[in-house]
């Protein structure tokens, strides 16, 4: 018996030995960096590592699926789904950057999509705007008009996706004008549209009113961007010329319109609100910032802090009550969101519109430095932006304290500027003392079911691209 149990223990002994000595050599294998890997699975350890160090809901993050499936599937697989509503993959860094830039391959107009009728299937797009210099511009699309038919196929609740997709190639449209003499919509010429590059300005419209012998400065901004590869801080330079102008010209009261501004760069926000809050300097705090759990180790991550900047067309104490406006819709996104939690510390903000799409968390574009083979660009969600005050829980957007809704409460788009048109009419009559504006507006039986302005690279978004944090992040490895 005792024999038996030596010979036994020593046979387990080598069996062990072999075993661990066999396991040993199968991981030594595994990380050999001489083993030839499948292209997707260098890119995915790449995007895993990206991940487990700067991904705001680390420890949310889901279980990763085989490195070799497409990175696309392989970096969706990971997210938070569904608090994470934003983080994005993209083929190609270069063009992901150019898009954030507003620079796209494209027509040149941004549409809303309602449906004609609950009885029927057929759907209508409505032009929201058309963009300076392009082919829709040229070939005389204005705001307001209406879209039945792309390629000649009726949009449908079953077509209107994949049309949609048609878009980025040449490609025809019908129109339909709204004719005032009448009271209806008549058809125009079928209009065919070749797609360019475009690079869009977000500085759509500038003017100033005179209510009430008091001046109004109205702006159009559709997204946050500085400036393109070319110029990169000519938008941001416009933006200034425009406050230059307001503040040589003393207005008393201004008016945002962010009803299509999904978001953008953080330093063109800075930018903006460093234009209105009164008097603030590069001491004031715009916005601290939250990291996840493993970067809140390092003391770079520990109470960050953007300060505003000092800018002398700042229109310090020039705005009675010291309020500003800002028109949203459910599409005002992101870095619009921002300048509105940013500002609320330091002036009265009455937000004119509809509820806000509410995103308070922002990303770092990145791109693998070590692999001239990937060509991937990253938005994750690195970062939660709240206020001087800490304030931050805007997920759920804001909502306006003058509510009004394009084609719910106005069943057609009227020009930008028009002081009809349904938001800056609510602003202007509240400026002039209305308190009970929108009170008692129109309700038409219009169901909107989308737009173009989600499928933009730029919608809900705040990009960070702050030289200091981006050699942080690369510092981390």
């Amino acid at each position: 018996m005792t024999y038996m149990n030596r010979w036994q223990k020593t046979n387990l002994l080598i069996f062990l030995v072999l075993l661990i000595g066999w396991s040993a050599c199968q991981d030594k294998e595994d990380i050999n960096p001489n083993r030839s890997l499948d292209p997707n699975e260098k890119i995915n350890t790449w995007i895993k590592d990206v991940m487990d160090e700067v991904y705001f809901w680390l420890e949310q993050m889901r279980p990763a699926i085989a490195k070799t499936a497409a990175p696309e599937d392989y970096f969706k697989s990971l997210l938070n789904i569904p608090t994470d509503r934003f983080s994005v993959i993209y083929p190609d860094y270069q063009e992901l950057m150019n898009q954030l830039q507003g620079v796209n391959l494209e027509a040149g107009y941004e549409i809303l999509l309602a449906r004609e009728s609950a009885t029927n299937n057929n759907v209508i797009a409505f032009v929201t705007y058309v963009k300076k210099g392009s082919p829709a511009e040229l070939a005389g699309i204005k705001r307001g008009d209406r879209i039945e038919r792309i390629n000649s196929e009726r949009l449908t609740l079953e077509s209107f996706q994949r049309l949609l997709r048609e878009r980025s190639s040449n490609h025809s449209i019908s129109l339909f004008r709204y004719n005032e003499e009448v009271g209806t919509f008549q058809a125009l010429p079928s209009v065919s549209l070749t797609v360019t590059e475009i690079a869009e300005d977000p500085n759509f419209l500038d003017t100033i009113y005179t209510v009430n012998n008091e001046k109004v400065g109205y702006v159009v901004y559709h997204f946050f961007a500085p400036g393109t590869s070319s110029n990169p801080t000519q938008y941001d330079d416009r933006m200034d010329q425009i406050f230059a102008n307001f503040k040589a010209e003393s207005i008393d009261h201004l008016i945002l319109d962010f009803r299509y501004n999904g978001g953008g760069f953080v330093s063109s926000a800075i930018n903006l609100a460093s234009l209105i809050a009164p008097n603030v300097t590069q001491n004031d705090v715009f916005s601290k910032r939250l990291f996840n759990s493993f970067l809140m180790r390092f003391e770079n991550f520990q109470n960050v802090e953007t300060k505003f900047r000092s800018k002398s067309e700042n229109l310090g104490n020039q705005l009675k009550s010291n309020k500003v406006y800002i028109l949203t819709s459910s599409r005002t996104a992101s870095a619009s969101e921002l300048i509105i939690n940013g500002l609320k510390p330091y002036m009265d903000v009455v937000i004119v519109g509809d509820i806000t799409t509410g995103k308070n968390v922002g990303s770092v574009p990145l791109e693998d430095e070590n692999n001239p083979d990937n060509k991937y660009g990253l938005l994750p969600i690195i970062f939660k932006d709240a206020n001087k005050n800490g304030e931050s829980e805007f997920s759920n957007g804001f909502l306006p304290n003058i509510q009004g809704v394009e084609l719910r409460n106005q069943n057609r788009l009227l020009p930008f500027g028009d002081t009809n048109e349904l938001l800056l009419k609510l602003a202007l009559d509240r400026i002039q003392g209305n308190q009970q504006a929108g009170s008692r507006l129109s309700t038409f039986d219009i169901e909107t079911i989308g737009s173009t302005f989600e499928q933009k690279r730029n919608f809900g978004t705040i990009i960070e691209i702050d030289p200091e944090l981006k050699l942080s992040l690369k510092n981390l490895k």
